[in-house]
Formats: C-alpha cells, structure tokens, sequence
C-alpha cells in the first residue's frame, strides 16, 4: 500500500464516517477535510473537525505508519506544528507535539471497507503495461471525455512554458518565437534542440533582414549549422559559404553551434541539409508569418502556408559535392501536420492564454482534423479496446501514459478514480 490511497480514502471520504474514534476513544466529526496541496509541509490543509467536544482548525498529515512522523522527522519541522489529526493505515506509536501534548490518532484500517482496498490493490496490482490496461476500456463514456479534454490542455500548458520563456526573452516578438519552435520542430527529434540552440543563435531581426535572398537565409541557417566548414566542389556550396562568412561579419553574429546535426539514420528527406533549406523557404516565401498561421480559419489554409520546398540545388542533391536524382522536396502532409500539433496549436494556445481570451473550443476542433499520430504508445492504446481517430485524443493518451500511468499517478487520474469507485 502507499500513501497516495490513503489521501484518496480520506479526501474522498472512502470510509466509514459515520462513528470515528481516535486511538484514544474520542469521537470525530469531519465538517471539512481540508484542502489537498501535495506540496511541502502536510498533506491537507485548513481542516475542521470536531474531537471529543472541542472544534478544531488546522492541518491533517497522513502516513502508513504513525511512526513515520519520527522516521519523516516532522517533530523538527514547525510546519507541522499545526497539525489537529494524524491519520494512519496503522498506529505504532503515539506522536506528541513540542508541548508534549499528544497529536490524537485515526486508524483508518477500522473503518476502509475490504471491497475498497480490494479495489485498489487490484487496480495497483502488476500488469502488462499499466494498471488500468483490462478496464480502461470499460470506463463511463462521460467521464473519459471529460479527463480527455483535461489532459489535451494539461499538455498545452506544458508545451506553452517554453513559449512564455520565449515570448518574454524576445521582448513579445512572437514572431521570434514562432521561429525558435518552427525551428525545433523542422529538426525532429534528433535534431530538433540542435536546431532550436541555431535559431536562439540568429536574432530575428537578422532574418527580417535577410529574408529577402533564398541564398542568404539558406547560408545563415547552414552557416550556423556548421555544415558549411569543409572545402567544396560546388559553386552553390562556394557561394553560400562566401555568403555566410559575410552575413557573419555583416550582423556581428556569434560563433557557430558547437553541435554536430544527425545525418545517420534519417531518411535523405529528412536531413538536416533538407530541412534547413526547407525553414529558408518559407521564411522566405512568406513573410509576416506568425500573423498569417494565427489568421488562417481551415486547416487548409495553414496547409497552404507551408506549401514550400528546397531551393534548386536541394532538388538535386541531399548533401554538398553529391548530386542525386531531382526531386522537388516539398513538406509533406504529414509533416505539416506535425507543426501544427507541434508548434501552431501550442502558439496559439499560449497567445490566446497572453491575450486573456478563451479559445478552448477552436483548438479542439482544429485537432480532430488531424489523424492521430502512430506510435507504440497509441498502438498499445488501441489493443486495449479504445478507439483513437485524430490528434485531439491521441496527444490526450500520450499525456495520460507519460504525466500519468508512468508516474503511476492512479489516484490523481480520473480513470483510476472511477475504476476503484467501480
């Protein structure tokens, strides 16, 4: 047994209420069971009982054992000088406090139904993959969906940290701050900090300025890459490293990204070289581009948007000095739809979120038009009965398993609430 059932049982009230006694014979009368903090100090706060005749205000502590007080050394801590009730699953020792006065004691082994600990230790009890995996399938459609909408904006919230951070280094230049997460999300997973460490490099200003030569974006983005270090064969290659030392120069840039960007085990069309070209399109082909993705009303606009390509020398080749066979390179769908999840939900979440409106119900409906990504953790998902159509329910399923199951936070999570309730 752990702790956290504990704070279940006593915030929910999963007990016989009715004729409470401390250890010592007193009676026990819960007006208010406090407030749960999960927080340092005890674990639920501004609590109103009444023991023996006397009402009391103040704070609750839960442990397995009573001695854990001692074993917590919370007889040391003045944050608990407050504390009116201690309540345990088992009472070994009695606690007092600095006065010598006894803290009063509830043994709630006494009075937890058998069928509720049944519940929870077949909830908690080893299984495949995670606890709920045989009922999660058979939880109230209702309460699923509102946990769903829960956790899509509980991993909204985390995504926009990152961007607040941004927002405020740039000054609220969301511009900027749409080009360090584009940045970061063109360079997946494997490159993707790389990538964003290369924009963080460039002020913005910069590549308003430049953003008016395909070459000089390119060569920026390249430069600051260092791919463009060796000696080439190409006259493109020349150029842009010309054109990158002079852009250097020119803007009083810093030294490149120490880092070196991943070419092994990507797919040639996601090289680094590829998509570098692939970000300098687009800011070159579309400016003002942070008022254009928050003002697209479809999904089909923000597809437009990112309609864009390489430049002519990428259409031939994947790396420097080594032509291949033409190709044109652009964005593909399933790409565009990772920036979106990635990157243009987030940003507007968090914009809306710095503009104090509501737009709760636009981003959810923007992500069901989008397939649910496929991945071993949606595919697990899947096998154990539910169904997973778009985007919207499956980034709420990767928030469950990662910020939830992982963490084996049942007794935080709706699902497992229901399942023991059940």
């Amino acid at each position: 047994m752990k702790e956290d059932f504990l704070h279940h049982v006593w915030q929910f009230k999963k007990f016989d209420i009715a004729n409470l006694k401390t250890t010592k014979g007193e009676s026990i009368q819960i007006l208010n069971s406090g407030q749960y903090l999960q927080l340092a100090g005890p674990d639920f706060f501004n609590a109103q009982l009444i023991i023996g005749n006397q009402k009391w205000a103040g704070n609750v502590e839960i442990h397995l054992k009573s001695s854990d007080w001692y074993v917590h050394n919370h007889e040391k801590d003045s944050n608990y000088d407050s504390v009116i009730l201690h309540v345990v699953w088992e009472h070994d020792v009695p606690i007092f406090r600095k006065d010598n006065s006894e803290i009063p004691t509830l043994e709630l082994k006494e009075y937890v139904m058998l069928s509720d600990l049944h519940n929870y230790q077949s909830l908690v009890s080893q299984k495949s993959w995670i606890y709920c995996e045989n009922e999660i399938r058979n939880v109230d459609e209702f309460i699923f969906k509102n946990w769903q909408e829960r956790l899509y904006f509980e991993r909204l919230e985390r995504k926009s940290q990152l961007i607040f951070e941004l927002a405020v280094a740039s000054n609220q230049d969301w511009e900027a701050v749409l080009f360090c997460l584009l940045a970061k999300n063109f360079g997946l997973n494997s490159n993707g900090e790389i990538f964003y460490k290369i924009a963080k490099s460039i002020p913005f200003s910069v590549v308003r300025k430049e953003s008016h030569s395909l070459e000089s974006l390119e060569s920026l983005f390249l430069g600051q890459a260092n791919l463009l270090s060796n000696d080439f064969q190409d006259s493109y290659a020349k150029e842009l490293k010309s054109n990158y030392f002079y852009t250097v120069q020119k803007h009083q840039l810093i030294d490149r990204i120490p880092d070196t960007v991943e070419f092994f085990k990507h797919r040639p069309d996601n090289f680094p070289t590829i998509r570098l070209s692939q970000l300098a399109n687009l800011y070159f082909h579309r400016k003002n581009l942070f008022s254009l993705v928050m003002n697209c009303s479809s999904i089909n606009e923000l597809y437009q948007v990112f309609n864009v390509g390489v430049s002519e020398y990428w259409k031939t080749h994947y790396n420097f000095d080594k032509e291949s066979s033409k190709k044109i390179k652009k964005l593909s769908k399933s790409f565009i739809d990772l920036l979106i999840i990635n990157t243009i939900i987030p940003l507007r979440f968090a914009y809306a979120r710095s503009q104090q409106k509501d737009i709760t119900q636009e981003l959810i409906d923007l992500a069901t038009l989008i397939p649910a990504e496929q991945n071993v953790i949606i595919e697990k998902f899947k096998i154990f009965g539910l169904q997973v159509n778009n985007v919207y329910e499956s980034q709420s399923l990767l928030e469950l398993k990662k910020n939830y199951c992982d963490h084996k936070k049942c007794l935080d999570c709706a699902i497992g609430h229901f399942i023991l309730k059940n």
